[in-house]
């Protein structure tokens, strides 16, 4: 069963996009964008507000990645941007007893990440793939 729900954020400044329109496709997701809200370190952030093409490796044709966030901070050295993918993961690593269908959404993965890796590049940010590790690593 899909997980969907609407974030209506506390500081709504903070977004950029339309703040009535913000879904989150998991309890992960939700977490990030309430993190996103409450820090103050956070100056900036949006959820699948980028578009990026890429190829996708099965079927050679153009489509459209809507990375999960784009999220600016502050830190000592001055303020940086993130492009940012939340992700299991087990999707995030191929590991050679993987079955076809784990090997095609990694396939297909792997080729958006490398265009939001180019992406980035042009607009100097970096691209993050956040798994529960990392989302959950402080409690």
């Amino acid at each position: 069963m899909a997980y969907k729900t609407k974030f209506l954020p506390k500081n709504k400044e903070k977004y950029v996009g339309d703040v009535n329109s913000i879904v989150c496709r998991s309890l992960w997701e939700r977490s990030v964008c309430k993190f996103f809200d409450e820090n103050q370190n956070i100056l900036k952030w949006a959820s699948e507000e980028i578009t990026i093409p890429y190829v996708n490796p099965f079927d050679n044709k153009l489509h459209t990645y809507y990375p999960d966030f784009l999220v600016q901070f502050k830190t000592p050295e001055g303020n940086k941007s993130w492009l940012i993918e939340i992700k299991p993961k087990k999707q995030v690593i191929l590991k050679e007893n993987s079955s076809k269908k784990e090997k095609i959404t990694w396939a297909i993965n792997n080729a958006k990440w490398k265009a939001a890796e180019s992406y980035c590049l042009k607009h100097n940010f970096e691209f993050k793939v956040l798994t529960e590790k990392e989302i959950f690593a402080n409690g």
